[in-house]
Order: structure tokens, then sequence, then C-alpha cells
């Protein structure tokens, strides 16, 4: 039952490689008779910039209604001509673009279902279609956004031989593809195959655009990351402070970009436990963002390295310090966006748990009522993100000894993350496992504690695995409850099993 910070990971503030206009690269001719000449081509690419161009434009001005009546009204058009059998890239490439545009409106359900239209067309296209690669890549984006990873891994594959055909195999052209394709792997636990293609991108653009040029920024962000996250931290400063380097070289110590390079860079001394160190170029990252006026002082990237960096003092037992940061980060949203706004919740909760830690569970509950005072006011009664407050406040009421309205809090975190998603999630175990905890000490019956600890137990092994820390501390709490029970017989074969993950946990260590 203890609650931590809400901690940001590595930063990147500089835009992905692939751009965000439609069409990414010259046109190519194959000189078939059937091919579209260039001009019609250009025209065409043109018509198709204009309604993206377009649909951007009412996006930004905040009047979704019109940016999706202009998409629904494309759409339209296009299928009729795809209805009376007109199934060709033009076709394609109008679905790809509307596509684009309800991505942007979030609006992922309509995606999906113009995927498996433009699917179907290009299917049946031949690779030397001009766009056609185009289209892969944004299809590619489009479904590793929607988690389809597999058939995102198959339009890029595609589009990188229709470049690797055109280009050769060392074209910055395949960029994209290769990113794309590491960010898949990476996604789908195959380190190897990801950090390939990342090498693989690096090395394309240190041939063709020397070691020193910006393009390396992203391939080199993303090998970070994987190197983080397969516990490498070695490998990962080395590709963080290369970022570092570049961004000195090119823009200056002063830049703005060199302070967001320094804050990725601290996020790696910590994951090595030097966390000083981290801290320290955390402060001065963060102090060349401010000088250089690189972000906005209420810019989301920059409120997560605020938020970082009061983790890691909290971490470091320097608890004033990053509460000080966190009262800082509450201060600034109320200022740009007014104190009961919902973004406030996530430094109110943060506040809460620093307190938490320091066992001031009274101003705990404090912030924890305004934070769901404002979640209750702006968000539907039923919805997911309610229940952490809410959970979090019946933690602090817990340790306030106020039971009975803890546990009332802690029954609906429990119904509103089943409802939202399923009984088997690992939301819905931590609620159960806060409510048990509250019901054992108002002495509510052995019985149904079991079975709610062994509920617990069924979702930590089938979500984090039979010898996690977590299922080892459920099965803790069960050998407690059946002993407590007089229940000897189910209590002993988990004994063993406790034994047994025991004594292997010790021989890890001793390896």
């Amino acid at each position: 039952m203890q609650s931590e910070l809400l901690a940001a990971p590595v930063y990147m503030a500089t835009a992905l490689f692939s751009p965000s206009l439609p069409f990414s690269r010259p046109y190519t001719s194959h000189n078939h008779s059937s091919t579209p000449t260039k001009d019609d081509v250009t025209d065409f690419e043109n018509q198709l910039q204009e309604l993206f161009n377009e649909i951007k434009t009412l996006l930004a001005e905040g009047n979704n209604a019109s940016a999706k009546d202009l998409l629904q009204a494309n759409f339209m058009a296009v299928k009729d001509q795809i209805d009376a059998g007109v199934r060709g890239m033009e076709q394609a490439a109008t679905l790809d673009v509307i596509a684009l545009g309800y991505m942007a409106t979030g609006d992922f359900k309509s995606v999906e279902s113009l995927l498996e239209m433009i699917q179907e067309i290009v299917g049946s296209l031949h690779n030397d279609n001009p766009l056609l690669d185009s289209i892969l890549m944004h299809m590619g984006s489009m479904y590793t956004t929607l988690g389809k990873l597999e058939n995102a891994l198959s339009v890029y594959r595609r589009g990188l031989e229709i470049l690797e055909d055109i280009f050769g195999n060392g074209s910055p052209f395949l960029i994209t593809p290769l990113l794309g394709m590491a960010k898949v792997f990476g996604l789908s636990g195959k380190a190897k195959k990801s950090k390939e293609m990342y090498l693989r991108a690096i090395s394309i653009l240190e041939t063709t655009r020397g070691f020193e040029c910006e393009d390396l920024v992203i391939p080199l962000f993303g090998l970070g990351k994987l190197f983080i996250k397969e516990g490498q931290a070695a490998e990962a400063e080395s590709s963080f402070k290369r970022i570092l380097s570049i961004y000195q070289k090119l823009y200056g110590e002063n830049d703005g970009r060199v302070g967001t390079a320094m804050c990725s860079l601290a996020h790696v001394f910590c994951a090595k436990g030097a966390v000083e160190e981290a801290i320290s170029l955390y402060r001065k990252g963060l102090q060349i963002i401010k000088d250089s006026k690189y972000m906005a002082i209420d810019d989301v990237v920059l409120d997560k390295m605020r938020i970082d960096l009061a983790e890691l003092l909290h971490v470091a037992g320097r608890e004033q310090e990053g509460r000080k940061l966190l009262e800082e980060c509450l201060l600034i949203t109320e200022m740009h966006k007014g104190n009961k706004h919902p973004s406030s919740v996530t430094h109110l909760l943060n506040l809460a748990s620093s307190y938490s830690r320091s066992k001031d569970y009274a101003e705990a509950e404090r912030l924890l009522r305004t934070s769901l005072q404002i979640m209750s006011k702006t968000a539907e009664p039923d919805d997911h993100s309610i229940s952490v407050p809410m959970l979090h406040l019946a933690v602090a009421l817990y340790h306030l000894h106020q039971d009975e309205e803890a546990e009332r809090l802690a029954l609906e975190a429990v119904r509103i993350r089943e409802k939202t998603y399923g009984n088997l999630s690992l939301a819905v175990g931590e609620a159960l496992d806060c409510l048990v905890s509250i019901q054992s000490r108002l002495g509510r019956d052995d019985d149904k504690l079991l079975t709610l600890l062994k509920r617990v137990l069924s979702i930590q092994e089938r979500m984090l695995g039979s010898e996690s820390e977590e299922t080892v501390t459920t099965l803790k709490k069960i050998v407690f409850l059946l002993n407590r029970m007089g229940r000897k017989e189910e209590k002993a074969p988990l004994q063993r099993r406790l034994s047994m993950l025991r004594s292997k946990y010790k021989q890890k260590v001793h390896v």
C-alpha cells in the first residue's frame, strides 16, 4: 500500500525523423507505360497536401467538428469511387491522408476501419507504384499506435524493400522504415532485432551525412532507451553522451537542446545508481532550458523533467528539495491553467505521495481529497482515472485509521477498474490488495479475505510471473491468513513453495 511519484522517463524534444507531411521522397519513374507522369503525381500530391494542411489547421484551431466533417466528406467521395470499382493508388493515398486526419482527432476506431480498406487496395498494387512506399510508412506508424505490431512490421518491410530496390541499401531514404521496424521490434520484446535496425540506421547516416549530423539523434535516442530497458546502462550512456556532444557542437553549450540531452543523460546515471551525479546533471540541464527559453515554462516535457528530478531527490533522501520542486510544478500548472484544471491532479498526487513518505498522512489526505474533487467534476463517474486518487486516498485514510471510509473508497476503486480493465488486470489486483489490508483490520470474514487474496495472486502470477516480488509478498499474506484460520493442510504446500523461491533467490544473489 505504498504510493510513488509519477516519475518520467528519458526525454526527446526533437521531432521524429519521418516528416509530418503526407509524402516523404521525390517521385521516381520506373519507365512503365502505365505509370503516371511526374506532373500527374505532383498535381495529385499537391491536392492531398492541401487537404492534409486544411485538416491540420482546423485541428490546431480546436475546430474538431469541422475537421471531422471534412474528413467524412472526402471519405464518402473516395468510397463512391471504390464502390464503383476504382481501386488504385489515388484511392489508397486519399484514404491514407484521411486516416492520418482521424489519427490526429484520436478516433482510432475509424483509423482501424480505414487501414483495412487501404490494406485491401495496396495488397493488389505492384511495388513500382509511385507514393506506395510513403503510404506503407504511414500505415506502419498507425498500426504501431493501434498496437497491431505484426501488421506494422509487414508494411514497414514492404516499404523497406521498395526503397532498397529504388535507392540501394545505403540510402538515407531507408531511415524511416528502419526506425519504424526498430520501434516495433522493441515493443514486441525482440531487443536484438531492434538494435540491429537502429545500428543499421546509424551506420547509413554516418556514411551519408557525417558523424555529427543531427539526424543521428533519433536512432541514438531509440538505441539508448533500449539499452536502459535491457539494463545495459554503460551502453546507454554512450548513446546519450553522443547525443549531447552532437547538440553541443551544432548549437553551443547553452542551447535548450543541450539541456534536454543532459536530462536524458541524467536518467542514465540514475539507472547506473549514480543518483547524486544524476541530480546535478538534471539541475544543470533544467537551468539551461530555462535560461534559453527553449520550452514554455508549462511545457509538458519540461513538467515531466521536473517530476523526474523530484523523484530522484526523494530517492536521495532530500525530500524537502523534492517537495519544493513538486510544489513549483503545481504552482506553474495553477498559474497557467487554473487551480481546478485536471492536469493539476498529477502534481497533487505526487505531493501527497511525498507527504506519505514522510508519514504526514493528514496533509496527504487533504491533497488527495482536492484531487478527487477535481476529477469528480471533470471526468465521468466511472472514468478509470478517478480510481487513482480514490485508491491513494483509501491508503492515506488507512494509515489515519479511518477504515470505514477507506473501505468504501477501495471498493469503489475495484468496481471502476473491473469495469474498465476486466477482472484480470494488474490495476484491479492493486486495488484488491489495498482492500484486503483495510478489511483485514476491520475484521471482515477471513474466508472472503482469502478469496480476494487468491484473486490477487492469480492476477500477479498471470501478469508478473510466478516468481515476482509481488507474487511472493501475496503468498506470504495467504500463508499468514491460512495459519490464522488454522488451515494447516492448505498452508503447507504454499510454505514449501515460498521456501523454494527463497532458496532460488539466494542462489541468484550468490551467482
